[in-house]
């Protein structure tokens, strides 16, 4: 994995982008293309998909599905993450109206209890094994990927970036909406040089993050600016610029390192370069709704495609495991330049603490579990030394 800065780690914020943009122009319409990035997974079977009942997640199965049939590959499976007793994570009204919908009568429903806080046992696994992972709740997907061992696992991921709702100025510029005459105020600050935007958004920005020092969120908010003012305004720059998003890059590379560990496939549609492609040659991008009916209005009920809500996976990350480690953190693995450590313990005792503190919580944990493996090699040496002598470590 690509190293996190102490910043990215501290606030749980990774902005930035990757060199190298991945869109391919020369796919035919989007939905074709769609079909191109999710055949070779089907294949690969079974083929399951990252399901939550959102829109992005049910898109791709809405897509799987059709494709399957009029192929005659076998059919995707929706699997899904439950937890019984997180109320704000019960998504299955609006499963169930997915997957009657879409005729399907296989669906994998895995019932946890808090296995996956943050610190638990699926999470510490694959910390330990590869280090902090972007994002925090990669392992979310663990589970996933060992159901999906020896075949596939498709997911919803670069939805939310490329069906998102951009804004006034962008909506004026597709001509989705009619120009008004404040608009002039955003089409100007909008097609303005980009560190002349970034000056702008870091003056407007009141953001700050309580557990952060006064200098690390003052850091926080000048890299926020000038990525920020780096979003390009028309729509075919837009998706190239989505494409480069480097928390989307280091996400999918940590699936794949996941996926690995399992012996499965994970695939990612909505960010395979032909379909960006063909997405930016048909245009769009101004309205979600509009845009996804567009593509999905014949496979999924317009409910779904018009949905504004999500689950809130909160307390699934932040459970026993992440309160039993949090009351007896002294500070280790915080870097204090950057973290206020008192302010974060109080993050941390709080009803709801501020997912984005949970990176910093993996990077403690990892810290505080790397001097205890250390100690437990120790001691054995210290032992045979007896009791006044301490071993020496050298690095050879």
């Amino acid at each position: 994995m690509t190293p996190l800065t102490t910043l990215e780690t501290a606030s749980g914020v990774v902005l930035g982008l990757e060199r190298d943009a991945r869109v391919d122009t020369s796919a035919g319409p989007p939905l074709a293309a769609l079909e191109d990035a999710i055949r070779p997974f089907l294949r690969r079977a079974p083929c399951l998909v990252s399901f939550s009942g959102g829109r992005d997640s049910s898109a791709v199965l809405a897509v799987a599905t059709a494709l399957a049939w009029r192929e005659g590959l076998p059919l995707p499976v929706p699997a899904t993450n439950v937890f019984p007793d997180v109320a704000e994570a019960d998504e299955r009204q609006w499963q169930e109206h997915v997957v009657r919908a879409l005729g399907l009568e296989d669906w994998l429903r895995l019932a946890f209890d808090d296995e996956l806080d943050c610190v638990g046992p699926v999470a510490s696994a694959a910390l330990r094994r590869h280090g902090l992972l972007v994002p925090f709740n990669a392992h979310f997907h663990v589970p996933l990927l060992r159901a999906a061992s020896g075949g596939s696992l498709l997911t919803g991921i670069g939805g939310d970036e490329i069906f998102g709702e951009r804004g006034r100025a962008a909506a004026v510029i597709a001509r989705a909406a009619a120009p008004e005459p404040r608009d002039a105020l955003r089409l100007g600050l909008a097609i303005a040089p980009q560190p002349l935007r970034g000056l702008v958004l870091r003056r407007r920005d009141r953001t700050t993050l309580p557990w952060l020092t006064a200098h690390a969120n003052r850091e926080l908010s000048s890299a926020w600016a000038r990525f920020a003012a780096s979003e390009p305004l028309r729509w075919g720059a837009y998706l190239r610029w989505c494409s480069r998003l480097r928390y989307l890059r280091l996400g999918m590379r940590s699936l794949d390192l996941l996926a690995a560990d399992e012996g499965a496939l994970v695939g990612h549609p909505f960010m395979d370069a032909r379909f960006l492609g063909a997405l930016s040659r048909a245009g769009g991008g101004a309205d979600r709704a509009a845009a996804m009916t567009a593509l999905f209005g014949e496979l999924l009920p317009a409910s779904i495609l018009a949905r504004t809500t999500k689950a809130s996976f909160d307390r699934v990350f932040f459970a026993g495991h992440s309160r039993k480690f949090a009351a007896g953190w002294d500070g280790t693995g915080a870097d204090e330049r950057y973290v206020d450590i008192p302010c974060l313990r109080a993050t941390w005792d709080s009803p709801r603490p501020v997912a984005q503190s949970f990176l910093q919580l993996q990077a403690a944990w990892l810290a505080v579990s790397g001097a205890e493996r250390l100690e437990q090699a120790v001691e054995p040496v210290r032992g045979a030394l007896g009791a006044g002598a301490a071993p020496v470590l050298e690095r050879g």
